[in-house]
């Protein structure tokens, strides 16, 4: 992975480029998580790489680091209710625009993981798999997915019926049973469960 889109970005004149990605659209409960992350030109960070792709050792020991020497650094999140009144993809361009807004340092230009532009009041590119091909990108991917999943294991202690230290949120067929057992918790996305009689 080399610093190709940043570079990139830096001779068009930007200054400050952030790498943004996002944890959590896929499950059933929990918000969905974004990040945003300026690195200094060219850091090199052993290890980093798409977080679905990393261990869960790997991504904290890596998240740390992270934090350590990111220029900025900043977690943006929508919640379920957003998620069930606006859609998924409009709340994950939220999170995404909640994590711009909150750098300690401006960000003038946007490289975002995917093929869809949020609207974050900056410019910016859409990178398919961008977070296996930009350091940003990686670093912002790891700093959600860690962000989220710690968010998970506090609830996890809140409602411990659920188990979502297990499986996160996600649609697995334990979460699915615990749904069953259980009901749904105000944790739970509405417009997600739609079929939930079907399951």
């Amino acid at each position: 992975m080399d610093h190709t889109f940043e570079i990139s970005a830096k001779e068009r004149g930007y200054l400050s480029v952030c790498g943004i990605d996002e944890a959590g659209r896929g499950p059933l409960a929990g918000p969905v998580y974004a990040a945003a992350v300026i690195l200094p030109d060219g850091l090199e960070i052993e290890g980093l790489n798409d977080s679905k792709k990393l261990t869960e050792k790997k991504r904290e020991a890596l998240f740390d680091v992270i934090k350590e020497n990111a220029l900025a650094c900043s977690v943006g999140t929508a919640s379920e209710r957003e998620i069930d009144e606006i859609n998924i993809l409009q709340a994950t361009f939220l999170a995404m625009k909640r994590a711009v807004e909150g750098l300690k340092i401006p960000a003038d230009y946007a490289l975002v993981d995917g093929n869809r532009m949020p609207p974050l009041g900056i410019p910016g590119e859409t990178i398919i798999k961008g977070d296996a091909k930009s350091p940003s990108v990686a670093a912002a991917s790891i700093i959600a997915k860690v962000s989220r999943d710690r968010f998970m294991y506090e609830l996890d202690k809140k409602l411990p019926e659920y188990q979502f230290s297990k499986h996160k949120g996600y649609g697995t067929a334990l979460h699915y049973e615990m749904i069953k057992k259980y009901g749904v918790s105000e944790y739970h996305r509405l417009s997600f469960l739609k079929n939930l009689s079907e399951k």
